[in-house]
């Protein structure tokens, strides 16, 4: 099924156009990596799924329907985003920061119940965030940070989560962490798209790849048609080592390369 699609979108910020023309599909169930060098539009295409950027031209439909006309609570129950180096503006703890994370599903100064609570105990506990539950979230080094806003975004159980570099401030254990989360939740039924700059995560978690460069999409697909040596070429201006058979091998973490 259908989730989010996309046609011909385009967004312009400050006269500059950012987005030229880009086709966007999401299926229920996906996990869809966005890579691409440094201003390639990215950000850009999260934000405007997410519904906070208006397009310049095309079309957004969720499952068939004008997803930018729906009322931005209906949005919010959803979709979740999760910002690059996203933060919090007021002293405030773990365990309340990721109860926010309810608000589309309750009704105006609706206190949690009982379910509710299940939830975002659960999720604590998914995210490694249970001996943390008292901090500040101010005290925080920038990786627990990051673990509260993924526990935020994920315990609004979103039909999609859209995720703009959740792993950069994160050690490689933590890492590993939450994109098997995320793989948990898209077993589930969810669906995610996250940006990323580590091409060897992007080849092992995700579905499908969007190699976007200059506001285009230069590749769509499975990892393995899309991270060829031209491509990479193209999109990075890195070439293939000679001494590597493929880019696939190249960029299978350590662990994989004896399975």
């Amino acid at each position: 099924m259908n989730r989010l699609h996309g046609n011909n979108l385009a967004v312009s910020l400050g006269g500059v156009t950012i987005l030229k023309g880009v086709d966007f599909n999401l299926q229920a169930g996906e996990m869809l990596g966005l890579i691409g060098p440094n201003g390639a539009g990215k950000t850009t295409l999260l934000r405007l799924l997410a519904g906070l950027l208006p397009p310049l031209s095309g079309n957004l439909f969720w499952e068939g329907t004008d997803y930018l006309k729906q009322a931005p609570r209906e949005r919010a129950k959803r979709l979740s985003y999760l910002a690059q180096s996203g933060t919090a503006h007021w002293p405030m703890s773990v365990e309340r920061l990721v109860a926010l994370g309810r608000l589309p599903h309750l009704s105006d100064w609706q206190q949690p119940g009982p379910t509710d609570e299940v939830l975002i105990e659960q999720t604590m506990a998914e995210t490694d965030l249970t001996a943390f539950r008292t901090r500040q979230f101010n005290t925080l080094s920038g990786g627990e940070r990051s673990r509260v806003l993924l526990a935020r975004a994920l315990v609004a159980e979103p039909d999609v989560l859209l995720a703009d570099e959740p792993v950069a401030a994160l050690d490689l254990a933590h890492q590993i962490e939450v994109m098997s989360l995320l793989q948990c939740y898209c077993q589930k039924g969810g669906a995610v798209v996250v940006v990323l700059h580590d091409l060897r995560l992007a080849a092992h978690y995700c579905h499908r790849l969007m190699l976007l460069v200059a506001g285009k999409t230069l590749a769509e697909g499975v990892p393995e048609t899309v991270l060829t040596e031209a491509n990479m070429a193209h999109a990075f201006g890195v070439r293939l080592n000679s001494r590597c058979t493929s880019i696939t091998e190249t960029l299978k973490l350590p662990w994989e390369r004896n399975l």
